[in-house]
């Protein structure tokens, strides 16, 4: 299950859902990928298409106010109808491809069969096999077999399968001024250990790495674990989740809060499970009521812009993530419920035997 996903961003890239769709020229390519989009955009998938060696491209013309502010040194965006941007410093073909996946379900990158992403390859008339090159070429199409519904079903497919191997790492939330409390929950201890070392303990069996996000006292058994501060500016959960999705922006999240004793690695394998393409985010909704709970959920790193909106707002309330395009608050089956079970008050906790 631990895999390493630490590294610049290409280094997730073999992990992100970019497709190439390469084959010789008048392969179809083009074609294909104007046949496939709009049937993954009935299908709820966000898509963006890269052309990688795009020429003679009129990007504005020599004395309009944009071009002698870019001739000035700035970068500039032309916006409209649609829009179109003008860089001086060039990010990198696949720091682009990674930048993109943020804001996309997939990305699909017609042609250049030397760009190191997995490939869907289309056969030139009297081309009998793929041109070798970087990057795994998962399917070969033969000469004018590139009907739009098969491929899409393999596209798709693909999709669900990459979608799932994108890095998960789990965060645990701590800080807070515990006054109903009256101590740190996340130094409370039972059975041993602190709740803060149980929830690190059931999530570091679920994903690849944990972090633990806010301030106070560690354990001596948890020296190992990455803490983040809390981003600045912004307060509550919501400072926590900001600041590692701003410190990982390619990894995506469970995030459980210290005063969830009661976690279930049930309830884990239900998140990881409920997760598919066009779903950024999972806030369950425990009773059905349309209160879901923004703690012990899934945070896809692509709802990042999301969550910065609302901190720019200065409301910091997760709970309105809910209700936005691409998040969905299922219910969980009744025998998990319990993981989301906040304990404040010592009242709370039993006295002797399991926690729950």
């Amino acid at each position: 299950m631990k895999t390493n996903a630490e590294g610049p961003e290409d280094s997730f890239l073999h992990r992100l859902p970019v497709l190439g769709i390469c084959g010789s020229s008048g392969a179809g390519k083009t074609t294909l990928i104007e046949a496939v989009v709009p049937l993954l955009l009935a299908r709820g998938i966000r898509v963006a298409v890269v052309k990688y060696d795009a020429r003679n491209v009129l990007v504005d013309r020599p004395g309009k106010d944009s071009d002698r502010f870019y001739r000035a040194g700035a970068d500039v965006w032309l916006s409209g109808e649609g829009m179109f941007g003008r860089r001086h410093r060039n990010p990198g073909f696949k720091m682009l491809l990674a930048g993109l996946c943020r804001s996309y379900d997939l990305v699909l990158v017609e042609g250049h069969a030397g760009t190191p992403v997995a490939k869907l390859w289309l056969l030139g008339e009297g081309h009998s096999e793929p041109v070798p090159g970087p990057g795994p070429i998962l399917h070969v199409l033969p000469w004018r077999q590139a009907e739009a519904k098969a491929v899409l079903a393999w596209i798709t497919a693909w999709l669900d399968r990459q979608w799932c191997a994108a890095p998960v790492w789990g965060c645990v939330l701590i800080g807070g001024r515990s006054r109903r409390m009256g101590r740190p929950k996340h130094l409370l201890r039972r059975e041993g250990r602190t709740w803060l070392e149980g929830a690190v303990a059931k999530l570091r069996e679920k994903v690849d790495r944990v972090v633990i996000s806010g301030q106070g006292e560690i354990p001596a058994a948890l020296a190992d674990v990455p803490c983040i501060p809390d981003a600045p500016g912004a307060a509550g959960p919501l400072a926590g989740i900001l600041s590692v999705m701003r410190w990982q922006p390619c990894v995506s999240w469970l995030v459980t809060a210290c005063d969830q004793p009661c976690l279930q690695p049930g309830a884990l394998d239900w998140l990881l499970a409920t997760r598919r393409p066009g779903v950024w985010a999972i806030l369950p909704d425990l009773r059905g009521d349309g209160r879901p709970e923004p703690l012990l959920a899934y945070y896809d790193f692509r709802c990042r812009d999301d969550l910065e909106e609302i901190a720019a707002s200065g409301r910091f309330r997760l709970g309105s993530l809910a209700g936005r395009s691409a998040v969905i608050s299922p219910r969980p089956p009744a025998h998990l419920r319990q993981s989301w079970l906040n304990i404040n008050i010592p009242a709370d906790i039993p006295s002797s035997g399991p926690l729950c």
